[in-house]
């Protein structure tokens, strides 16, 4: 059965008290359309239409993509206003309705919405809470079929009593959805078409009306402002929490955890508080974080370390590898085995043979270091002429002298050694030492300056 998606995102969110259009306000580093896209590409549609209003032009560049059509709805005149923006693209057997400010929606609820629909019925996504306020109800017959929605502020009191609500969320047979909109009324209290109105029209032409439930209540919770907006996020990472753990990650405290990406774990691994996973990251076996710590865009291989407060962006940890605390590893950093970063040292673009080290207080750039290789304290990598970038190429078992400079592009081969304090530009052959300092002299008699009196 063909599937069409159409998802509403042209409201403005006045709550938010923002410039920015509400649907691209973000959970766990992804904007809140950008969650109902992802989750939506999920079901394999034909087709996802996008009604944008507020802010159009700023959603379509943020979110563009060639599986993406964007329908501009100029006025905002009510959810069923929005739909019918799209439905001259809507061509398949079924049209799912979801909204761009309800991230949360988990893509096993939604299949199993669609697998309510066929030609004499529809799905209809409700939800029971202990407080529905706003949340329009759903009314019931005696034998307790659906037979229509009323939204909170046009419904009686007795109607406001009933704890089943409308999460808006549909899925409807694509031949009756374009009649059903072109009756849409708006008479009502808002004076806007609604499309939970299509309810009780579909009751009314013979057709039954399917409830599913999600398992999670906040998989349906809509953000109207920054405090939703938290409570999104946090329950966000709740849940991923759970799934990670679920996996074989110990957490230290969940609650004090964030994924802002996608996150594959192996089993054993340890992760400490405060720790924040961006991007793309593979952990694998017996892997420990430790607290404060940013990764995005990386891979920590089996028995990796990375101690507290250190930051990695599209690093490459080999099997047993370490770094920290306060390591920073930028964009095309690889450690091969056993190599070791520790505290205060920062690599860019730089690749560490296995069982290298730079102990502290290091900058490495544009280097490829051999096995073994040892770079002692206050090492840089003169890498940045003002204009250009240039390499520097240690041979493995090097060893370099405390407080180096070493001015690239120069290499240093096999076995040799540089003294400390040393400023190296040339080449030095393998197992020779390299010494680039000032010589040392003693001044006899020489007095050290004194305070002016005042």
């Amino acid at each position: 059965m063909s599937l069409d998606i159409v998802i509403l995102a042209a409201g403005q969110g006045t709550r938010m008290r923002s410039a920015l259009p509400k649907v691209l306000h973000p959970v766990a580093g992804n904007s809140m359309l950008g969650h109902v896209i992802h989750s939506a590409r999920q079901l394999e549609p034909q087709s996802i239409h996008v009604v944008i209003g507020h802010g159009a032009d700023l959603v379509r560049e943020r979110l563009q993509a060639d599986d993406l059509n964007f329908v501009l709805q100029d006025k905002q005149l009510g959810t069923g206003h929005a739909v019918a923006q799209a439905l001259p693209e809507l061509t398949a057997d079924t049209v799912l309705i979801l909204y761009g400010d309800v991230p949360l929606i988990e893509v096993q609820t939604l299949e199993r919405l669609l697998k309510q629909v066929t030609h004499s019925q529809l799905g209809l996504l409700t939800v029971t809470l202990a407080d529905p306020t706003g949340y329009g109800r759903i009314v019931r017959d005696g034998a307790g079929n659906v037979s229509a929605i009323v939204e909170h502020k046009d419904a009686s009191d007795a109607q406001k009593a009933i704890t089943e609500g409308n999460t808006g969320i549909l899925a409807v047979p694509g031949k009756r959805l374009a009649e059903w909109l072109g009756r849409l009324s708006n008479n009502n209290a808002q004076g806007e078409y609604y499309l939970t109105d299509v309810i009780a029209m579909a009751v009314n032409d013979g057709l039954v009306v399917a409830t599913e439930q999600p398992l999670d209540p906040m998989e349906v919770q809509g953000a109207n402002d920054r405090k939703q907006l938290s409570e999104l996020e946090r329950h966000y990472q709740l849940r991923e929490g759970r799934r990670l753990m679920a996996q074989g990650v110990t957490l230290r405290d969940p609650a004090r955890f964030d994924v802002r990406g996608e996150v594959s774990v192996g089993r054993d691994v340890l992760i400490d508080v405060n720790v924040i996973l961006e991007g793309r990251v593979v952990i694998e076996d017996d892997v420990v974080i430790g607290p404060n710590c940013y990764i995005k865009d990386s891979t920590l291989r089996k028995g990796v370390v990375v101690k507290a407060n250190s930051h990695l962006d599209g690093a490459v940890m080999g099997e047993g590898s370490d770094a920290g605390p306060f390591a920073r590893l930028r964009p095309g950093t690889v450690l091969e085995a056993r190599a070791h970063v520790g505290n205060f040292v920062e690599l860019k673009n730089a690749h560490m043979g296995e069982g290298a080290k730079a102990g502290h207080l290091t900058y490495l750039g544009d280097a490829v270091i051999g096995a073994r290789t040892n770079i002692g304290a206050g090492t840089i990598t003169c890498n940045y002429d003002g204009a250009n970038k240039h390499k520097t190429v240690l041979g493995e078992d090097v060893f370099i002298g405390s407080n180096n400079s070493l001015v690239a592009p120069v290499d240093i081969l096999d076995g040799a050694t540089t003294a400390a304090g040393s400023t190296i530009t040339q080449q030095i052959p393998a197992g020779q030492l390299g010494v680039a300092r000032g010589r040392q002299r003693n001044i006899e008699g020489w007095k050290r300056p004194e305070k002016i009196k005042k």
